[in-house]
């Protein structure tokens, strides 16, 4: 897990908005700010919260398709290449 070094407080943030998006964009690590000397939220760019989402929508499919395979109701590769060989063919 990274480690967080942009520690700030929420008065930082008020007076340097500016200069946290900037500092986002260029190097995109986030930014913890606290509030009375406890972290209250974290502040990441548009590009990390984007891969971060794609990357758990992701990992909800691995766990689905992981969960149906324990189940026993996947389909062996033999059989997976061979219903694509199927496709293929029927397309010409």
């Amino acid at each position: 897990m990274q480690s967080i070094a942009n520690i700030k407080s929420i008065s930082y943030l008020k007076s340097h908005t500016a200069q946290i998006s900037e500092d986002l964009e260029m190097n995109g690590n986030p930014f913890v700010i606290t509030r009375n000397g406890e972290a209250g939220m974290v502040i990441e760019g548009v590009k990390q919260f984007q891969e971060k989402e794609s990357l758990i929508a992701t990992l909800k499919i691995i766990a689905v398709g992981e969960k149906d395979r324990m189940q026993g109701k996947g389909i062996s590769v033999a059989e997976s290449r061979t219903q694509l060989l199927a496709a293929r063919q029927s397309r010409k």
